[in-house]
């Protein structure tokens, strides 16, 4: 996500903070170069004027060049208009109605509709508690109405039996009744699209609002159509009054010009962010966090709350019991791998982490993919519980037996074996503290053991909570420093790296809190010197 546009703004912002001093013509000149990188990114030129006119009339003030540190002031502008234009707070969706509330999906053809439809029924029903009723309204598209059962029935939502014959409208009614006499909570109404924007599509998404009354309507947008999205949404607002978009594909996304540009032309929050195809893969739009983003500050706070929602509290907790004693076998690690899955892969859990989009050329020339992590539990699924039990086991021959059965070679297995020896050396080296490194960690990633003292449980905290929480770890969206003398409840002459940030499930740590850690690769993935 914004993977483009991060690295052409890191790279700029970069420059002021190495100045001692800057000057006027130095901001600039900078922002120049940042209105070409959003020109770029298909930002509409009207939001890219404001955007520049705004922070050059901040940055430009004595107190910002005559500060200490100008550079990282200026840094903190861009961020703070990025988060006005990408609409300050976020905004999910509304339920304050006289249930069942209807919910209007309107959009083009192709862009995603009927399977967001079925994420935010998803959504709603396992976050919400909410009893959700799907309804398509599509009559023209071939079996449109069969593809909304389908995935009613995969994400476990009830979808409004099929009528032939009927039109939009008497749908919708139809709709709306068997919600009321069910007891639904929610009803939502897949509206048709079009290839093109239309007076007759028009016409019907205006007929249909009239007969339901909706509380919200919400347009679904392909973030990778760039201006025509902007476009699809004014011609939708003019014609029904949107109260919200979603943004669907935003993880191919690497662009990002539809989402700068959406709020600040229409005026209209963006609700939700569809990153990927599987039908939990729908998040909240947070401004602030998507700035810090494309800032490359990362965004720890989404990051622990993915780990919340994915963790299973109970193999986490008898993990937790295992690591106290100091044994960490290959079960161990294939469920810590398995956990990073769960979480978005590696590419998810990176593009998180303060830095990583300065990275990305190297961990692209190094291999490091979301597939690195399928093979590595490939090879671990391939071996006999003896031997993930006791990894001294393999000798050259089952190491033969085992890299024809996961299809890798032994070079990649014994890669996967000095990673597991590190990290179990490691904890070994933690048993005896209490209260440690080990239980802040493993409270973090859902491990046990509690979070760092005077830090909440992030899974049992409200959204403001965790904003808050996210101030606390940096303001440039990091992780606090490490106090003198490394890790806490280490034992003597075990000091991790200096500036060697968290274990993630299934990464070890090192320089930049990389190397030695991650899944395939050997203690330094980038073939550098240490």
């Amino acid at each position: 996500m914004f993977g483009t546009l991060s690295e052409r703004l890191s790279g700029i912002l970069s420059g002021l903070t190495r100045r001692g001093s800057l000057t006027e013509e130095d901001v600039n000149a900078a922002l120049r170069e940042v209105r070409r990188a959003l020109l770029e990114a298909d930002v509409a030129l009207e939001v890219v004027r404001s955007f520049t006119d705004k922070v050059r009339e901040r940055a430009v003030g004595a107190e910002v060049l005559k500060s200490v540190t100008p550079g990282q002031q200026v840094i903190k502008i861009v961020n703070d208009v990025l988060i006005e234009t990408l609409g300050g707070e976020g905004e999910g969706i509304g339920f304050d109605a006289v249930p069942p509330v209807p919910i209007l999906m309107v959009g083009l053809q192709g862009s995603g509709k009927t399977t967001s439809t079925a994420k935010i029924a998803k959504r709603l029903t396992d976050r919400n508690k909410k009893k959700v009723l799907m309804a398509s309204l599509d009559t023209r598209r071939p079996a449109a109405m069969e593809q909304l059962a389908v995935l009613g029935t995969q994400v476990g939502v009830q979808t409004l039996p099929i009528v032939a014959g009927q039109s939009a409208v008497q749908i919708a009614k139809r709709a709306i009744e068997a919600a009321r006499l069910g007891g639904f909570d929610v009803v939502m109404l897949d509206t048709a699209g079009r290839v093109t924007l239309d007076d007759t599509l028009m016409e019907e998404v205006a007929q249909v609002k009239a007969a339901t009354g909706p509380h919200e309507v919400l347009l679904v947008a392909d973030a990778l159509t760039g201006q025509d999205a902007v476009n699809t949404a004014r011609a939708f607002d003019a014609r029904v009054g949107l109260t919200g978009i979603v943004l669907t594909r935003m993880d191919g996304d690497s662009r990002g010009g539809a989402a700068l540009s959406m709020r600040a032309v229409t005026g209209k929050p963006i609700k939700l962010v569809g990153t990927g195809e599987k039908v939990d893969e729908l998040d909240d739009f947070h401004p602030s966090r998507v700035a810090n983003r494309i800032l490359g500050m990362g965004d720890i706070v989404s990051l622990v709350e993915k780990a919340a929602q994915t963790v299973d509290a109970d193999k986490a907790q008898a993990l937790a019991q295992r690591l106290a004693k100091g044994n960490f076998d290959l079960d161990d690690l294939r469920m810590q791998l398995q956990q990073m899955e769960k979480m978005g892969g590696f590419g998810g859990v990176m593009g998180l982490l303060p830095g990583m989009a300065q990275m990305k050329n190297q961990l692209a020339a190094a291999k490091v993919d979301d597939k690195m992590i399928a093979r590595q539990i490939a090879i671990i699924n391939s071996m006999t519980p003896g031997e993930r039990k006791n990894p001294d086991l393999l000798k050259n021959s089952r190491k033969k037996r085992i890299a024809a059965g996961s299809g890798t070679s032994a070079e990649a297995i014994n890669k996967l074996l000095k990673m597991h020896r590190g990290m179990a050396d490691m904890m070994k080296a933690m048993k005896k503290q209490k209260g440690g490194m080990l239980g802040k960690l493993g409270g973090m990633f859902g491990l046990g053991g509690g979070m760092p003292a005077g830090m909440p449980d992030p899974s049992q905290m409200d959204p403001a909570q965790l904003e808050a929480l996210q101030k606390q770890l940096g303001a440039g969206g990091g992780l606090p420093s490490l106090p003198p003398g490394g890790f806490p409840g280490l034992p003597k002459g075990v000091t991790p790296p200096a500036g060697m940030m968290p274990k993630l499930p299934g990464l070890g740590g090192g320089k930049n809190g990389l190397a030695g850690g991650l899944p395939g690769l050997g203690g330094n993935p980038f073939g550098k010197k240490k």
